[in-house]
């Protein structure tokens, strides 16, 4: 069975896609840019587009009963790898341990000129 997750508390999806898919226990989060819930604009800085992505994440999870916990695999795209250092700090703040598994790719270019996009899998 596959169920889509959707809440108005994250940005809506850019294209045909859902913010997330629950499928054989687990979800799969689409990427998230660092959108205002709010506003829908980008944070200005680095940091404040993490923490967006992180906030709407965190809301997508909310709408599926779960939380930042059950994250198991996260992909981080960004444009600039000199924000290695900043996403750190950043995720140890956000995170505990055991810390989900990551892969951290730079990328030429993002959706709406976006510093950063990160998607997740985690489990039910």
């Amino acid at each position: 069975m596959i169920r889509a997750v959707n809440t108005d508390k994250a940005p809506e999806a850019l294209g045909p896609y859902s913010q997330a898919i629950i499928s054989n226990g687990q979800i799969y989060i689409s990427g998230q840019l660092g959108l205002d819930s709010e506003t829908n604009e980008l944070g200005d800085t680095f940091e404040e587009q993490c923490l967006n992505i992180f906030n709407n994440i965190q809301s997508i999870l909310n709408a599926a009963n779960l939380d930042m916990n059950r994250l198991v695999k996260i992909t981080i795209y960004l444009t600039d790898l000199g924000n290695f250092g900043q996403l750190n700090q950043i995720m140890a703040q956000t995170f505990s341990e055991p810390y989900p598994a990551r892969a951290t790719v730079e990328v030429a270019k993002l959706p709406k000129d976006a510093l950063v996009e990160i998607d997740a899998i985690g489990f039910i």
